[in-house]
């Protein structure tokens, strides 16, 4: 039995997971503008049904990215979270390294993936909910230090720490930088000193 013949009978988690993997690979090499399911289906050694049978289209591909992307994030973060001090400067610590952290690992192709997804409705949708469940985690975690993360506290954090780390991706700043910097924004959003009830 051929190679070719293995590939094609893999099971289809396995399947996905090899196409998501070399889905990340051409973006890495060419980003999201040159990215096609039929580009795709010819790296992954597959026919373009195959491919299609998994994602639907192009969008449901980078949709299926960015949800793997974030699944990856909460599990960094529940992972730092359990190996820290359970106070609120430990927590912020850990939120702010887990998501520098896990930004860095992903490397440049989460970046494109994350514009991409701001040019449609939809795929804006996905990541909206995506975030939605990575600041409920962030939101558990701080409550359980007695603090609270507001909406526009929420969209500060993923502001800050996108930009952060395209920073050090870029290499303008350090990953310690980042790190540091983030947690002092997670820290002030959190402080019960600067943050005011809402209006009634």
């Amino acid at each position: 039995m051929d190679d070719t013949t293995q590939r094609r009978r893999m099971p289809r988690s396995e399947r996905r997971a090899q196409l998501l993997a070399v889905a990340r690979e051409l973006i890495r090499e060419a980003g999201t503008d040159e990215f096609t399911l039929g580009r795709l289906a010819e790296r992954a050694g597959v026919t373009k049904p195959v491919v299609y049978d998994h994602f639907g289209d192009r969008a449901g591909a980078l949709a299926e990215l960015y949800r793997a992307f974030e699944e990856q994030q909460r599990s960094t973060l529940i992972a730092a979270l359990a190996d820290t001090d359970p106070d609120l400067d430990g927590v912020c610590r850990a939120v702010a390294g887990a998501y520098i952290d896990c930004s860095l690992a992903e490397g440049r192709e989460l970046a494109d993936v994350v514009s991409a997804l701001d040019g449609s409705a939809t795929l804006a949708e996905v990541r909206r909910e995506a975030e939605a469940a990575y600041l409920a985690l962030c939101d558990e975690a701080l409550a359980s230090c007695g603090a609270r993360l507001d909406g526009a506290g929420a969209q500060a954090l993923v502001g800050a720490g996108d930009s952060l780390s395209r920073a050090a991706l870029d290499g303008r700043i350090s990953a310690t930088s980042a790190r540091a910097v983030l947690t002092r924004v997670l820290q002030a959003l959190t402080d019960p000193t600067t943050t005011r009830p809402e209006a009634s």
